[in-house]
């Protein structure tokens, strides 16, 4: 597995107001060009072939697959499902040992760690017309961006997804099912049980599956329990605050007429972090205690505007509608697996789309759904 260094420093280091100036203006020159479309940008990297396993679900392949979007990069995905368990699959794990998503696979490089891909993509992509989401290293810029990734990746996203699940009384609005609870816990049970068969089956893999096994049963005790659970919703009002404030210098400093992001007026790694972390508490129900009601106006207005940028519709525009996004593929995958030899697969996929259409007139009536 390839490992690309991390370089992080955390000191925000100061200079002079013309070169923070030239940079701004060439990150805000680059940053310009994807409007046009990622498509056309991304035409220059069709030969890389690039290929990236994720699951639509999945918040660190959602990270990796917006700032694929954003740079207008052609990458080949294959869509891993969890609910299939494909990611405990003997092929899966011996691509990556952890069984978790997303993975990178570019030539000979397998990286299978989120913040480690998409600095790969932009040390190693960075052709004319794709956009620079990490500005020049020792910059301001840097450590500005660099710094609001850390704070916002140190975030223990799977305990408040998990949490806010297994504990929908503390949320609001939330766009999981009422169901989700006692099918959560069910499938760790299952998973459980059939990581234990495949390490039997696999003894070349045992000790990935009995130590994935390990964290899962880990990761179920902490994520059920209260108490953590609120501590860690009460540590991320310090991060909202810190991106709060971030926001009100942007408005400060930011000519009328201008837009700005985080860290200035291009969209960089960290409006990655943050567009797809507002999305997934907006999905939980969390958004009106963290940014609703008038709290934190500028946490608010931010993620008006970035649910509108192209790239985040196409790849995040329908990932909280439950069963577009998750229950079809699924139910295609299933009959592409199982269908009965005297049906044509293509007549059984019809026959379960036309079903689920009806299906989803009938829940989108109970479930509250946003584009």
């Amino acid at each position: 597995v390839l490992q690309p260094e991390k370089r992080i420093n955390d000191k925000m280091a100061s200079e002079s107001i013309s070169d923070c100036q030239d940079e701004k203006a060439a990150l805000v020159e680059a940053g310009s060009e994807k409007d046009e479309g990622p498509e056309q940008q991304g035409s220059k990297q069709s030969d890389a072939k690039l290929t990236l396993y994720h699951w639509t679900q999945s918040f660190n392949s959602q990270k990796v697959r917006l700032a694929v979007a954003e740079k207008g990069f052609h990458c080949e995905e294959y869509d891993v499902s969890l609910p299939l368990s494909e990611h405990n699959e003997p092929w899966f794990m011996h691509l990556n040992p952890t069984g978790e998503v997303p993975v990178l696979v570019h030539k000979d490089n397998i990286i299978c760690d989120p913040t480690q891909i998409m600095d790969y993509l932009e040390q190693n992509f960075n052709d004319e017309g794709s956009p620079k989401l990490i500005p020049e290293e020792g910059s301001t810029y840097y450590h500005r961006v660099q710094h609001y990734r850390e704070l916002l990746d140190s975030l223990q996203m799977d305990a408040y997804t998990h949490g806010c699940i297994l504990h929908p009384e503390i949320t609001v609005d939330s766009h999981v099912p009422a169901y989700a609870a006692t099918c959560i816990r069910t499938q760790i049970v299952n998973t459980q049980t059939e990581l234990t068969n495949l390490a039997e089956q696999n003894p070349e893999l045992k000790d990935a599956y009995l130590a994935k096994q390990r964290r899962l049963k880990s990761k179920l005790f902490d994520h059920d329990n209260m108490k953590y659970l609120k501590k860690l919703l009460d540590e991320l009002e310090n991060v909202m605050d810190q991106v709060e404030t971030e926001l009100q210098r942007r408005v400060e400093e930011t000519p009328e007429g201008s837009q700005s992001w985080l860290c200035g007026e291009f969209f960089s790694m960290a409006d990655v972090s943050l567009a797809v972390t507002l999305h997934r508490l907006k999905f939980l129900g969390l958004s009106r205690r963290y940014w609703g009601n008038g709290n934190r106006v500028n946490v608010e207005t931010y993620y008006e505007r970035v649910v509108e940028r192209p790239a985040f519709r196409r790849v995040l525009g329908h990932v909280n509608n439950i069963l577009i996004s998750a229950v079809l593929p699924v139910a295609f995958r299933v009959a592409r697996k199982n269908a009965p030899v005297i049906l044509s697969t293509t007549l059984v996929i019809s026959v379960l789309g036309g079903a689920a259409y009806l299906a989803f007139l009938y829940m989108k009536k109970r479930l509250i759904l946003f584009s």
